[in-house]
């Protein structure tokens, strides 16, 4: 099974910058967007197993991103990132259909173990081509 193609939406450029390093030397393919609507537009136009969504972006309110790109992709996994620890923030983004509710600053094992877990889910969920 292939890694899941991830990408990662966050205006903070070194945490992106650091991610995406450490994701492509586990092979995990990743592009990113640093603002809502580069993720929209990218979720359009990409291929993407999941989205690695912050919160708090200075465009677009993280929960209007979250819904926009599920209402692209349904299918799509979006793990949650946030610094700002809210119960309701956090309860709020699964009701929209995030698969996932991660704090900052996140723990890179635990990221990765959620996202290549999701990817078998989805990969078992899947019907076997014919």
């Amino acid at each position: 099974m292939n890694n899941p193609s991830l990408l990662i939406v966050d205006d903070e450029e070194d945490f992106v910058s650091t991610m995406m390093k450490r994701l492509r030397r586990r092979s995990v393919p990743c592009q990113a967007a640093h603002n809502g609507s580069a993720a929209i537009d990218s979720v359009r136009k990409g291929n993407f197993d999941a989205v690695l969504l912050d919160m708090g972006l200075p465009d677009m309110d993280g929960n209007s991103v979250l819904r926009e790109i599920k209402r692209i992709k349904p299918e799509i996994r979006v793990l949650i990132l946030t610094g700002q620890a809210s119960v309701v923030t956090g309860e709020k983004g699964l009701a929209e259909g995030a698969a996932e509710y991660l704090l900052k600053p996140v723990e890179f094992e635990n990221l990765l173990a959620k996202l290549l877990a999701g990817n078998e889910e989805q990969a078992r969920g899947s019907p076997e081509p014919s």
